[in-house]
Formats: C-alpha cells, structure tokens, sequence
C-alpha cells in the first residue's frame, strides 16, 4: 500500500515525499510540474506526471499503485496572484480537489490529509487564531481553500456510515520556510524567503512588500513555520487515518508567536553575514496585516513542535539555495 502526495515534485511536497519513506511509507508523487521539479523526487520514488484535473489520471494512479490515502499538496498557492487570476484559481484548487475526491470514491481510497491554508482566515479580529476563529477569506485562493474543507466535509458527510466512508483533516499552514534537505529549495517567486535569497545571490538590494501595516513596526506579522516540521505532520495525520485513529476535520499549523518581515529581515542580515536595508515596495492585494495561529491541537494529536529557530530558518533555506548554485 502507498500514499499519493499530489504536488510531491514541489517544495513543500518533495519534505512530505521524503519524510513519508522515512517513516517506512511508500509515496507516490502525482505532479504536472509547472511549478515542481522532477529532480525534487528522489529517484526511487514513483513520478506520475499528469494533472489533477485529469480524472481518469487520477483514478487509474490510485489503483495501479494500491493507494491507501492522498495527501493532498497541489494546487495554485499565490494569494496575491489569485486576486487577478480567480478563475485559475478556483479551477486548480476546487476543480482539482473534487476530481481527486470524486477518483478516490470510485477507487475506494478513504484517507485523505489536504493542505489547507492560514488564508481561511483572512484578517482576523484575534490576536491568536484557533481552529473555530471566523472564516473570513481575504482572496480568491483563501475562498479556494476553505471550499476545499468544505468539499472534504461534505463528502465525509455523504459517504459517512458506508464502506467507501471518507477520513480526512485539513492542515492549515502558514508562512512555510527553510529546508530539511540540501537539495530541495523554495522556488517561488512570490515567496519572501527566496525572493530575499535571489536578490542577495544577485548582488541586489532585497525589497519587501508594504510598510504600512497595522503591526507595531509597520510590517505584515506571521507565522513562520518550518517545512521540515510541517512535512513531519503531514506524515502523522496520514498515520492517524489509516491506523482509524480519532482526528480532527482541521488542524491549524502555527507557531504561536508571530514575527514580522523585519524581523526576518534581521535574521537575514545575521546568518548571511550582507548588510543590507530592504526597499520598499507596495503591498501585495489580499495581505493581511497579522495572522498568528496557536497549534495546540496539533501539538496534541499530531506532534506538531516548532523545532527550529528563526536564525535556523534562513541558514536551512540559504544553505539549501546556495547549494543549488
């Protein structure tokens, strides 16, 4: 039996690849690779390239390599993007989670770990978001991941007291960062750790996005979370699944303590050893000024830990780029 992580030649997938085959499970990556790369998948590691859009794809995956559960990466992440593409938007991430849902039924696969987002929550109105804190999305990919819970909870709901009766849980992650391994790296271009990084590997000044936020120094706060960390509870929702042990429909994903751009900015500046002061440029539509999550639920049920400083952050994700050449 194995695990398919859609979006597994990705950033965030490759972590959840390779922390599944530690644990002694056997992924199966399912990625169109327009923002993944093959050379993310370790090489005895099975790549499916194809969408997820593509129903009989998605099915004829699941059954040729005896799926047991989908961890569910893929999708179009760009918050900011997503203001001025919707329709791709709603196209990638509930189009493709309801034909992933819909090939897992007629598979019978019950088991289903789906990478949400802080974006749910849009601006909150508390100082600590918890899994219940009103859902207020701020952009169209915030709209598009919260149907997603929907679509998990409706079709856990329809299938419920059936032999096909869905399990699924929802981790919602915030500001992914650094790398658990030299040869994976983030790649995106709307990301503050890598646009840092390239304009540093440049020469160039780094700039930030907005200095006018409602946040004691001006700039956006965050959780700032690991991707080794959140690879690891990704590996124990799927554990809990499959074992048939109680779960809850979402878990958040946070840190409890927020930090904000300049004091990434400062750490930066620490483990790189280049002196620099950020340009600022304006602030990106469908930001909002703080989300900090606790994760003690998480903490609870899926050993979710902060393992890492913030210095260690940068140094992870800066070696892991520099590594890259």
């Amino acid at each position: 039996m194995s695990w398919l992580v859609t979006g597994g030649a990705g950033y965030i997938g490759s972590h959840v690849v390779r922390a599944l085959s530690a644990a002694g499970m056997t992924p199966v990556v399912l990625d169109d690779l327009s923002s993944g790369h093959p050379s993310f998948v370790p090489e005895d590691v099975a790549l499916v390239e194809g969408s997820i859009l593509d129903r009989e794809l998605v099915e004829r995956t699941l059954r040729d390599y005896a799926v047991e559960g989908v961890i569910h990466v893929a999708g179009f992440k760009y918050a900011g993007v997503s203001v001025e593409r919707p329709l791709h938007t709603y196209e990638q991430n509930v189009e493709g989670t309801r034909v992933i849902l819909e090939a897992m039924q007629a598979a019978a696969v019950t088991n289903i770990v789906f990478s949400s987002s802080a974006a749910v929550f849009g601006t909150p109105d508390v100082d600590l978001v918890v899994e219940d804190t009103a859902k207020r999305p701020a952009s169209p990919y915030g709209e598009s991941k919260l149907i997603g819970e929907w679509l998990l909870r409706d079709q856990g709901i329809a299938t419920a007291g059936t032999d096909i009766a869905l399990r699924h849980t929802s981790l919602r992650y915030f500001n992914v960062v650094g790398s658990a391994d030299l040869t994976v790296y983030d790649v995106s271009p709307h990301n503050l750790f890598p646009i840092v990084f390239e304009a540093l590997l440049a020469g160039n000044t780094p700039r930030i996005f907005g200095d006018d936020y409602n946040t004691p120094d001006g700039t956006n706060v965050r959780d700032y979370v690991h991707v080794g960390d959140i690879a690891a509870a990704h590996v124990v929702a799927a554990q809990r699944l499959a074992a048939g042990e109680p779960i809850e429909p979402a878990y958040n994903l946070g840190s409890g303590d927020g930090l904000s751009v300049k004091q990434i900015m400062d750490a930066m500046v620490r483990v790189t050893g280049i002196e620099f002061t950020p340009t600022v440029a304006p602030r990106r539509p469908g930001d909002p000024d703080r989300i900090v999550a606790t994760g003690e639920l998480a903490a609870r049920d899926l050993d979710w830990q902060m393992r890492y400083t913030v210095d260690e952050m940068v140094e992870s994700g800066w070696n892991a780029r520099r590594n890259a050449g």
